[in-house]
């Protein structure tokens, strides 16, 4: 693949080229079927009409990947998820939190999805310069919401719709991507934006209102590479995350909302999240 002619690109420009599924398993993980990883941190704020924002949390996460070539073309993707709600003012970590609208104090259900998963097919468009290529994903994911339709959920998410805008920017070297040789493309960050529903463990009901996320991260190679609180959760709690799964599971993506569904009675009686995730065979 050879550099794009930015000679006929006016300054501060860029163009597109479409690269292949290979060249984006090279950004999103590795070649080599090794576990990849992306971190970010971030934060997040409310947005409610008639109302000035409130910095609601301040979040780290990480994502542990896999891509696993399929025999009939392209890469399977497998992967996990952890999400962390810090205390904005001073970072510690949150079991509890005193929701400033209903002044009731929740259990707090930090994210643990798993598996996430899809399939690495088709052509992925990104915006290249002589510096930089990014791949830009504007995601509108909007279907029912099923906890919308227990009795038991209508003081956490009764809303009939689980709509949100999830807005990706993943940038690497120009000279890196075209280098073929590779297996993975190590310097990448990561711009996440995000604006969604209340979370189910905040109990807003009906109560009008989105949040506000904003990101940025970075790629590792190894949990030693995680910030610390999450080498800690690992360590101790959730050894699962250390790596994506080593294959495509059978079973359907874990999301905030079924985790939630499913862990009710824990969050009712105050257990602290992520719940245990010891090790399992895949």
């Amino acid at each position: 693949m050879s550099l794009p002619d930015f000679s006929i690109i006016p300054a501060g420009e860029g163009i597109w080229h479409e690269f292949s599924a290979r060249d984006f398993v090279r950004v999103r993980a590795t070649l080599t079927e090794e576990t990849a990883f992306i971190v970010w941190q971030g934060a997040i704020y409310s947005l409610v009409p008639g109302e000035k924002k409130q910095h609601l949390f301040d979040i780290v996460g990480m994502s542990a990947a896999r891509c696993l070539a399929h025999p009939e073309g392209g890469w399977d993707f497998t992967s996990r998820e952890l999400l962390f709600y810090l205390d904005p003012k001073s970072g510690e970590l949150l079991h509890r939190w005193q929701n400033p609208w209903t002044e009731e104090t929740v259990t707090v259900v930090h994210v643990a999805n798993s598996p996430v998963q899809g399939r690495f097919r088709h052509p992925f468009p990104a915006l290249v310069t002589p510096q930089t290529t990014t791949f830009i994903f504007d995601l509108f994911p909007n279907y029912p919401n099923a906890l919308a339709t227990d009795p038991k959920f209508q003081d956490y998410s009764p809303q009939a719709l689980y709509q949100a805008v999830e807005l990706f920017k993943l940038t690497v070297p120009t000279v890196e991507i075209l280098n073929p040789d590779p297996p993975s493309i190590e310097n990448l960050l990561l711009a996440w934006s995000r604006i969604g529903p209340w979370l189910p463990w905040m109990k807003m009901g009906a109560r009008p209102g989105q949040m506000i996320y904003s990101a940025s991260g970075r790629k590792v190679m190894e949990v030693l590479a995680l910030p610390r609180l999450i080498q800690q959760q690992i360590e101790t709690r959730l050894p699962l995350f250390s790596q994506a799964p080593s294959q495509k599971l059978d079973t359907e993506d874990m999301t905030s909302w079924r985790y939630f569904a499913q862990n009710f009675e824990a969050y009712l009686a105050n257990e602290q999240f992520p719940l245990p995730a010891p090790n399992d065979s895949n």
